[in-house]
């Protein structure tokens, strides 16, 4: 994903104009005859006694820094929490520096064993180079308390910094302070009913604004939901300096203007001549209506454009990235920004956030909500994600849909060019977009009526689609055999497949066609005899389905990736001198509508004419986010298809 990389500078008053007091740290220290106690029979694994952070912004000659502190107590109290805790990493960086690092264990009996600096480690990420520090206890048993408290100076984050509270385990005395010069007005904004930031008035040197909770509870990760967001959380930016009266410092129009300058730049001649060679090399020369287009420039850029991780400026020099087919992130974006301004293609980008990690809050403005961009393309009203290669046209990554972006758009007044950035929803592609549709046709073998002939046509469209289609063409042969004959083994491994064959599995076909799995096989792994009757299991055709089981009440919303649609039809010959016996128990029907519209639905039911029997089973997910009050019915729904995956028909004789 593409996170924001430029800094939207802007001038602060310099260290002289102010006096400041001493910094925090200087007179920060842990209790030195700790007594720390757990109430009797507490026998959870883990439980933070203290969680404080204490950050301070501060003017030095070089300009503004910040000091960051962290300060936790741990009683753990299970070996796997002791492997958990016994190294605690620090935030140590190339451009940041640690200040003061200080641990140590309290055991059982009182005992103290302070880490010295032989403790304090450093190491290096094979993958990435980067060096890293951490604490290395040692000597911890079950019940001991594990301290430390760190200060790093630090690069300031003052245009949006997300800190969580919240995690699997209890924490009591959460405390977060915020300092600053008296001239930097910060703002606050808190989440999932941490409580506000108040204003120290008593602070007169300095500015001080804190809050605390003495207990949070813990909050555990449940299937299907958006545990990360869900956590107690604040976020604080600069907002004013009183000394320039500078105001809404963090405001996405000073980013919106920021985005648009840097991504549209004017274009000299070599570049326009070298953009116009690129769109021949990637359309073969054929004129194409604007969504042809769109896809054909898409695939052929993540086709054949290398993207690094590598943030050098030859990376995203628009030259250097069209004649090398190599870009970073913010090389390739500026890529598809100058392709389609070339090519007239209304477009805006959109910067938004993964809704699993952070939801985009529409009235606080932070950079932090930042973090990820798309194209919209105003005819179509669709999106391309530019950097991420296993999306496509018109399906962004799932999960930055749902959710609110900054949609960035070309202003003129004049000569003059802009960009104006608005603040909408990012709706999700709709069900009937994303399709699994599967025809079944079933006949059985008058001699051995164990013994059934399936045909299987199974399409798929949209997010499902993109799973394979944009790949086929890269998977070697008996991969290919592998996946479609999957396919058939999903519903039985015991089958023998007499024919198989994949329709559009053309990339440059998704999103225009489904891809579609054609798979004939026989199979004895579906009847059962009892007696004079047969035992059909009609509903494992569909494959084994998801269930959802619910032992504890549901705290958090559910939250699928994306909406979705299923159509399912079997045909079934009913053998000669038999006839269905339990026809009712095809029929299910489940579904939750809200404000008149049908938002959830599995629906089962039945046709017969003759011999013939014909099974539908439809089912819709129209929502991606379900309310926690309407969780049984979701529950219900999704496990009406696992009820039909149970589903056995029984043939008795006439």
């Amino acid at each position: 994903m593409l996170k924001i990389k430029l800094i939207f500078a802007f001038v602060l008053v310099t260290q002289g104009v102010f006096s400041q007091e001493e910094l925090f740290y200087t007179n920060y220290s842990w209790d030195e005859n700790p007594a720390y106690t757990i109430e009797e029979g507490n026998d959870a694994p883990i439980v933070a006694l203290k969680d404080k952070i204490l950050t301070e912004f501060y003017f030095q000659e070089n300009g503004l820094v910040e000091y960051f502190l962290e300060h936790r107590i741990l009683w753990l109290n299970s070996d796997e929490k002791i492997e958990a805790y016994n190294k605690v990493y620090l935030p140590y960086s190339s451009n940041s520096e640690l200040k003061v690092n200080k641990a140590r264990v309290i055991k059982k009996d009182g005992e103290i064993v302070e880490l010295d600096k032989s403790k304090i480690l450093t190491a290096q990420d094979e993958e990435t180079g980067k060096n890293y520090k951490f604490f290395a206890f040692e000597g911890i048993e079950k019940g001991s308390f594990i301290e430390y408290y760190y200060v790093v100076q630090r690069y300031p984050r003052y245009k949006g910094n997300r800190l969580t509270f919240q995690t699997d385990y209890k924490k009591k005395n959460v405390e977060f302070d915020l300092y600053a010069p008296k001239n930097l007005i910060f703002d606050f904004q808190s989440y999932n009913d941490f409580p506000e930031i108040e204003r120290d008035t008593l602070s007169k040197k300095k500015l001080h604004w804190q809050t605390k909770m003495d207990n949070i509870e813990p909050l555990n990760d449940e299937e299907l939901s958006a545990y990360n967001a869900s956590k107690k959380s604040i976020v604080y930016k600069l907002d004013r300096n009183t000394a320039d009266n500078s105001n809404d410092i963090s405001s996405y129009s000073n980013v919106a203007q920021n985005i648009y300058s840097y991504y549209y730049e004017e274009l000299n001649g070599k570049t326009q001549s070298l953009l116009k060679k690129f769109i021949k090399e990637a359309t073969n020369g054929h004129d194409l209506e604007e969504e042809a287009l769109i896809r054909k420039l898409e695939f052929f850029i993540k086709a054949n454009v290398f993207i690094t991780k590598d943030g050098s400026n030859n990376f995203k020099e628009l030259d250097e990235v069209i004649t090398k087919k190599i870009a970073n992130e913010t090389g390739v974006l500026k890529l598809y920004t100058a392709l389609f301004k070339s090519l007239n293609i209304k477009h805006q980008i959109v910067i938004t956030s993964d809704r699993q990690e952070l939801k985009f809050d529409k009235k606080f403005e932070a950079n932090n909500f930042l973090t990820d961009f798309l194209i919209y393309f105003n005819k179509t009203k669709s999106y391309l994600s530019p950097t991420d290669l296993s999306s496509r046209y018109g399906f962004p990554p799932a999960y930055l849909t749902d959710n609110y972006g900054l949609f960035i758009k070309e202003v003129k007044v004049g000569d003059f060019v802009s960009g104006l950035g608005k603040i909408k929803y990012i709706h999700p592609i709709k069900a009937e977009k994303t399709v699994d549709k599967m025809i079944v046709d079933i006949d059985f073998e008058k001699e051995n009526i164990s013994n059934c002939n399936v045909k299987l046509d199974r399409s798929m469209s949209g997010y499902y689609a993109m799973y394979f289609q944009p790949y086929m063409h890269l998977a070697k042969e008996e991969k290919r055999d592998e996946l479609i004959e999957g396919f058939a083994k999903r519903i039985n491994e015991d089958i023998n497949i007499t024919h198989k064959e994949l329709r559009n599995a053309d990339p440059e076909l998704f999103g225009v066609e489904p891809i579609q799995f054609l798979i004939d096989f026989n199979t004895e792994a579906l009847v059962e005899k009892a007696g004079k009757k047969y035992l059909f299991k009609v509903g494992e055709l569909i494959g084994e389905q998801m269930q959802l089981y619910q032992e504890k009440e549901r705290i958090l919303p559910l939250e699928n990736e994306f909406t979705r649609s299923y159509y399912r039809t079997i045909n079934i010959k009913i053998p000669e001198g038999y006839k269905v016996a339990n026809l009712d128990d095809i029929n299910i029907k489940n579904s939750f509508t809200k404000e008149n519209k049908e938002i959830l639905i599995f629906h089962s039911y039945y046709e017969l004419k003759d011999n013939l029997l014909t099974i539908t089973a439809d089912e819709h997910y129209r929502e991606n986010i379900i309310e926690t009050e309407h969780y049984e019915d979701y529950r219900t729904v999704i496990n009406s298809a696992a009820d039909f995956n149970k589903l056995v028909l029984v043939f008795e004789p006439i």
